[in-house]
């Protein structure tokens, strides 16, 4: 697999993501995720527990592709409040770091009005590109 992160000479460096990948690979197209268990339970109620739990749900089936999160090329969250996602940038940040390193995909994030799962808080869809079968990581 080819990784390349792609930063236009004199543009400010991005914080927390970045601006284009360029990858080769197999693709995997991740759904969106949102922040109860694989069992369809809700833990937690708070956007940061939410996106914790919405983050692991991403990364738990990106390794039924044999990937993890160096692989994530791209991740778009849709948020219900962006004053509730900016007040919990700290514990956020905590649980990004926590599951997926300093890897710093391309991102976005997008308020929305609504979610179809009424108690979710945020949704994460994610694409990554792996390791051919056989291939290095």
């Amino acid at each position: 697999m080819s990784l390349t992160i792609l930063q236009p000479p004199g543009w400010a460096r991005p914080r927390g993501f970045s601006n284009g990948i360029a990858a080769s690979g197999r693709l995997v197209f991740i759904a969106g995720q949102v922040g109860w268990t694989g069992e369809g339970r809700w833990e937690a109620r708070d956007f940061a527990g939410q996106f914790r739990q919405a983050l692991k749900n991403v990364l738990d089936v990106l390794a039924e592709a044999k990937g993890g999160p160096q692989h994530i090329v791209r991740l778009t969250w849709y948020v219900i409040d962006r004053d509730e996602y900016v007040a919990a940038l700290a514990p956020v940040g905590r649980a990004y770091r926590d599951l997926m390193g300093r890897h710093f995909p391309t991102m976005a994030v997008v308020q929305v009005s609504g979610l179809v799962e009424k108690e979710a808080r945020l949704e994460i869809e994610a694409t990554a590109v792996v390791p051919e079968e056989g291939g290095k990581p």
